[in-house]
């Protein structure tokens, strides 16, 4: 049985809100360390970080800004892009633990610092869980976008929709300016008006 679809409305909000908060956790966790030598040296100059998925989190961030002002099919195309970045960011973060961890081993072991272990941080963690969810939170949006309230067409551009134009002789110089302005010509006449 199909969910009713006030019920689906409802998902909105927390959808939304999970997408923008872990998009945003995945985007400051990759610009963390992810990777940890113990002991450290001083000498050690690799930087344990994981940039691309800072990038893709940023990308979400980005779809999910996309998401809240759109209707229709670019909604749910800006969610599948979303999900895409998310996924990718997930396979960032998978793979870059046995890259990152090796390449800070050989620096820890090429300036001579002995028995030392590497080891994620709690940044690792958040940037997997942040590209999990993420990513859920983008499917989300492809399956429920139908479904969810739009900005009215008020927020369109203004030369989006006809207004119905009164004759030149009727219409005050503002307005004359003001279509102008606009890029319309004040003196043309409407096709589906003729007088």
């Amino acid at each position: 049985m199909p969910e009713p679809a006030g019920r689906r409305r409802r998902t909105f909000g927390p959808v939304v809100l999970a997408g923008l908060v872990f998009g945003g956790l995945t985007a400051v966790a990759g610009t963390k360390p992810v990777m940890a030598a113990d002991p450290a040296s001083p000498l050690v100059t690799y930087d344990a970080h994981l940039p691309l998925v800072a990038a893709l989190g940023l990308v979400v961030l980005a779809c999910w800004g996309v998401v809240l002002v759109t209707r229709g099919w670019v909604r749910r195309a800006t969610a599948l892009l979303g999900a895409v970045a998310s996924a990718g960011a997930l396979a960032t973060v998978l793979l870059g633990w046995s890259q990152v961890s090796d390449r800070l081993a050989d620096e820890v072991a090429a300036v001579g610092v002995r028995g030392s272990s590497v080891s994620a941080t709690p940044w690792y963690a958040l940037a997997l869980l942040g590209a999990l969810v993420s990513l859920a939170a983008c499917a989300a949006a492809i399956l429920l976008a139908p479904a969810w309230p739009e900005m009215g067409s008020r927020y369109d551009a203004p030369g989006a929709a006809a207004v119905p134009e009164k004759a030149p002789e009727e219409q005050s110089s503002l307005d004359l300016w003001k279509a102008m302005d606009e890029g319309r010509d004040p003196t043309a006449r409407d096709p589906e008006h003729p007088e």
